[in-house]
């Protein structure tokens, strides 16, 4: 598969100011247009979020793939069938804008990228909300531990594996993951911090050698930009939740749409406090 790059980030210094704008700032300036790049290293400590959107015909089938596969698509939030607001997870939070870029799918595996949905918005459509990793790296830097990616201003690398997901109706296909290479000390310690955060993937699935989960070159990645690794440095392996956009790729529904891999929606929920937060709201 031919690497797919994110689109291009907006000028910044990841370690200055912009990076710590709150989630509703940073939405409006995605909104308006004045950041089209990733969001990594962005809003740190908030929950973000991958985008699945489903015609309510498929919902159902596409929430029992969610169910079934919790490491790489854990459900933050679902939408009422043609709302584009999701309240528990931000106010003024619009589907429709909120992302730096979307993929639109029409009943094939080809797409068509646009920066908002307005023109393609239907009333029958549901929108899932998935945790992101992106979520937990505020807590890995905030440690000491550096993360290659951002310090490069790049998006995380991501890949295909050859472990398959549990299918659902007609979703189906690979697990993906993304990729972040650390010292053997600071791998152990990237472990824990992210197991803490059950809603972004919790802990890794894979360390070590990636020709083990099918990747030839992790020179190459399917998603993202290039990985940086230095001499020594382990590569450390989480689910992904670009997973979802392979099983709607081969389930091919009349419409579908997602994020662009690294462009995430990002919540007003502290990812920290994200599954009681979460839960209270739902339980309300």
């Amino acid at each position: 598969m031919t690497a797919e790059k994110s689109a291009s980030c907006s000028s910044r210094d990841v370690t200055g100011s912009i990076s710590m704008m709150k989630p509703l700032e940073l939405r409006h300036a995605i909104r308006s247009g004045n950041h089209r790049g990733t969001t990594t290293g962005y809003s740190a400590g908030y929950l973000q979020g991958n985008l699945a959107i489903i015609p309510q015909k498929d919902a159902a089938d596409f929430l029992s793939f969610c169910m079934k596969n919790p490491k790489p698509c854990p459900l933050i939030g679902v939408s009422e069938p043609g709302s584009p607001y999701i309240p528990a997870l931000g106010a003024d939070l619009d589907i429709r804008t909120d992302l730096s870029g979307y993929r639109v799918f029409r009943g094939s595996r080809d797409y068509q990228s646009v920066t908002d949905l307005n023109a393609v918005w239907r009333d029958d459509l549901v929108t899932f909300v998935l945790g992101c990793s992106f979520s937990f790296e505020a807590a890995i830097t905030s440690a000491g531990i550096p993360l290659h990616h951002i310090d490069a201003g790049r998006n995380v690398p991501m890949y295909v594996t050859n472990i398959e997901t549990s299918p659902a109706g007609r979703f189906h296909g690979p697990l993906v993951v993304s990729m972040r290479a650390f010292r053997p000390s600071d791998a152990i310690r990237a472990v824990l911090y992210s197991d803490r955060y059950r809603l972004a993937h919790g802990a890794p699935v894979h360390l070590g050698d990636p020709s083990a989960i099918g990747i030839a070159d992790i020179g190459k990645p399917d998603f993202g930009d290039e990985p940086v690794l230095n001499d020594g440095d382990i590569p450390v392996f989480w689910a992904c939740g670009v997973t979802p956009q392979m099983a709607i790729r081969n389930a091919q529904p009349d419409l579908a749409i997602t994020h662009e891999p690294g462009l995430m929606l990002v919540t007003d929920v502290l990812a920290e406090a994200a599954e009681f937060t979460l839960h209270a709201t739902q339980t309300a």
